[in-house]
């Protein structure tokens, strides 16, 4: 007897490399109409390098050859590193977009989708609220703060001396601000995921779980949202950035 064909798979991991670009385009080309030109500027850049290289070695057929396969990986590259920038932006000086960022962690992180902790000039008015999110990794405890610089500032080091008082003088916090200044621990929203994932790890990742654990019980001891600031209506687009 034969067997019945079986439907087409619609796993994510059984799609492969080339529907994996395909859904990553689709993706980046609702934020980034362009990305056609920028992924074919790519291909013919990485083609006319290497014929390049071809002819000064004398085997530009062979080069031209090598260079296809190099121009569609070139190509392909494109459409993530677009969507990324794309979704960055999309999030860029909105109160809630250092939680939204830090959601794109890599395995291994511990972050807070609410604000632990947060306050406002004025109720209701978003444009001054200074908001704090917490990170836990091996390189130790990340606070990202973001809104008005002094009052961001403040609520930071509030919580960075309460944090160490809970997690132990061997645990490690570092204070991040969100802002373009280039001030002193100050670091945009696009790059604060990888500056966090650059820094040294000092902890195991059996400290790190009982370090999260510490830190969960302040819990109850977070201060209220400023009214109308919403930080969960902040997000970064995952089918966007699944290309990374």
């Amino acid at each position: 007897m034969f067997r019945k064909k079986s439907a087409k798979s619609t796993d994510p991991k059984k799609v492969g490399r080339f529907g994996q670009v395909r859904q990553v385009f689709t993706a980046a080309h609702s934020v980034d109409p362009l990305i056609g030109w920028w992924m074919a500027a790519a291909a013919a850049g990485a083609l006319i390098l290497m014929v390049g290289i071809g002819v000064l070695v004398n085997m530009w057929v062979y080069f031209l050859i090598l260079g296809i396969p190099m121009a569609a990986l070139a190509a392909s590259t494109v459409p993530s590193i677009r969507a990324k920038r794309a979704a960055y932006k999309s999030i860029e000086g909105k109160p809630g977009a250092a939680g939204a960022a830090l959601s794109s962690l890599r395995k291994g992180w511990y972050f807070e989708q609410q604000p632990v902790a947060a306050e406002a000039g004025r109720a209701g008015d978003m444009a001054s609220a200074a908001m704090v999110f917490r990170a836990t990794g091996r390189p130790g405890v990340v606070l990202v703060a973001e809104g008005p610089a002094a009052r961001a500032i403040r609520l930071a080091e509030a919580e960075r001396k309460k944090i160490s008082r809970i997690a132990g003088a061997s645990v490690p916090v570092t204070v991040l601000r969100i802002g373009e200044g280039g001030g002193e621990g100050e670091v945009s929203v696009r790059k604060v995921t990888n500056k966090i994932q650059r820094m040294k790890p000092v902890l195991t990742k059996e400290e790190v779980a009982a370090v999260n654990k510490r830190l969960k019980a302040l819990g109850g001891m977070r201060p209220p949202l400023p009214a109308g600031v919403d930080p969960n209506r902040v997000r970064m687009d995952r089918k966007a950035m699944r290309g990374r």
